[in-house]
């Protein structure tokens, strides 16, 4: 899966864990037709994490042969180590029986996600699960303890 070359040893860790857990890792499914804008889904059913590779290669105008610009590397690696750890979180949502996790209640959401937070809750209809993955997808240490919590 081409998605693992833009990862750090911090998203591999919750890779494992997620497995551990009992979900899988999947690229580029159907799912991610929906919209460019979608990098990762949680496929609840299936119990499969989804990384939209392509679309965060599109939305950062990253392609191997024609463009090896450093900056649009960085920003599309970016995208999909916090698709992953927004999955993640939802992974952890799921151990926890479906319910949010007792996370900090100072912890707050970036402002600038606002515009993604209201894409996500059009697909979810859970705004505070999906507020509670983005207020987190900054924060591999604690999703990494969120996941030993509730699943391991």
């Amino acid at each position: 899966m081409e998605f693992i070359e833009f990862l750090n040893k911090i998203e591999v860790e919750i890779i494992q864990m997620v497995e551990k857990a009992g979900y899988k890792t999947a690229e580029d499914t159907k799912l991610c037709l929906l919209s460019e804008k979608y990098v990762g889904f949680l496929d609840r059913k299936e119990k499969e994490i989804i990384i939209c590779t392509s679309n965060a290669k599109k939305r950062e105008g990253y392609t191997l042969l024609r463009n090896k610009n450093k900056n649009s590397y960085d920003r599309t690696a970016l995208h999909i180590k916090k698709a992953l750890r927004h999955e993640a979180v939802h992974v952890a949502q799921e151990c926890n029986n479906g319910r949010l996790l007792k996370i900090d209640r100072k912890l707050s959401m970036n402002p600038s996600k606002i515009n993604a937070l209201k894409g996500s809750i059009r697909i979810s209809g859970e705004e505070e699960k999906e507020r509670q993955a983005y207020i987190l997808e900054d924060k591999p240490r604690l999703i990494k303890n969120e996941l030993r919590k509730y699943c391991l």
